[in-house]
């Protein structure tokens, strides 16, 4: 059984941007389509639903809100199985639950409003940070349409130290379901303590990392398949700023998920929260802990 792409839809046109983004993957993918709306409603409705018989105001709305999500996929991609579920749970809650039995979960990056946007900005690190699937937070777009790629190219970050090959692995796929080069993006940079105000010497510790990282580079793409076309680059600077900077001529970028254990749990690390708040392009977040990256999704974790 093929495991859908899930969307979270909330009403929004950032959320409707997700369903078109989600639809157009669905279909890449040859997966079904979920569309998922959560919500406590009953938690601030349960004292007048208790003397009225008929549905509250806020299920009708949810309902509502996923039947117009469902239309308007069926009308980009009329031949894809879509399900819907309404939940009156917390949205964060439900979206982990789901990436449990999902090849990948995909969001908005925006609310309705200024609260609604905070509070899905919120939803969204939450959800990067626990998902056991790879994650899309779609951004990049300004108005409610989600465009097919024009940039004809997918760009992944590799780290210093490599988490694994999770994020390599799940955008080899993608640049090849896709047809377009994978551009790999190695960021270094040279610690202050080496410099030298020798302007003979000067460069000489900035080659040395330059040429470190195009080495680790290299042994991080190592196991590259063939049948993808593979771009390398280095760049100086922070990891987050050159990713940033890629993602505007990218049609998709693809992070690994360092999490780190805090005393609020497993937290994303500060180049993913940077590359979520920034990116020009949606942006993929893939769990360090998937250990497989096909249309059959990541290995649930307990």
């Amino acid at each position: 059984m093929d495991l859908p792409v899930v969307v979270g839809v909330d009403g929004s046109e950032s959320g409707l941007r997700a369903v078109d983004w989600a639809a157009d993957e669905a279909v890449r993918r040859g997966a079904p389509l979920r569309l998922v709306y959560a919500s406590l409603w009953e938690r601030y409705e349960g004292a007048r639903l208790a003397g009225d018989p008929g549905e509250p105001y806020e299920r009708l709305r949810a309902e509502d809100i996923v039947e117009t999500a469902a239309r308007r996929a069926h009308g980009r991609r009329p031949d894809l199985k879509i399900s819907t579920e309404v939940v009156a749970e917390e949205p964060e809650y439900v979206l982990v639950r789901e990436s449990r039995s999902a090849s990948l979960l995909v969001t908005g990056s925006r609310g309705r409003s200024a609260l609604a946007e905070a509070l899905s900005g919120s939803v969204s690190l939450t959800v990067a940070g626990h998902a056991h699937c790879p994650m899309v937070v779609v951004r990049g777009s300004h108005d409610n349409q989600a465009r097919t790629g024009t940039h004809g190219r997918v760009v992944v970050g590799v780290a210093e130290k490599p988490t694994g090959s999770a994020a390599l692995g799940f955008a080899y796929e993608e640049a090849r379901r896709r047809g377009v080069p994978l551009e790999a993006v190695r960021a270094w940079r040279c610690p202050a303590h080496e410099t030298t105000g020798h302007p003979l010497l000067a460069a000489e510790p900035a080659r040395l990392h330059e040429q470190r990282a195009a080495e680790q580079l290299e042994a991080a793409l190592q196991d590259a398949p063939a049948d993808v076309e593979l771009h390398r680059r280095t760049v100086e600077g922070h990891t987050r700023t050159a990713l940033v900077n890629a993602s505007r001529d990218a049609d998709l970028l693809v992070i690994g998920a360092r999490r780190h254990q805090r005393h609020f749990g497993l937290q994303l690390g500060r180049v993913a929260h940077g590359v979520l708040h920034h990116s020009a392009c949606p942006v993929a977040i893939v769990p360090v802990t998937c250990t497989t990256w096909r249309s059959s999704g990541c290995s649930p974790r307990a």
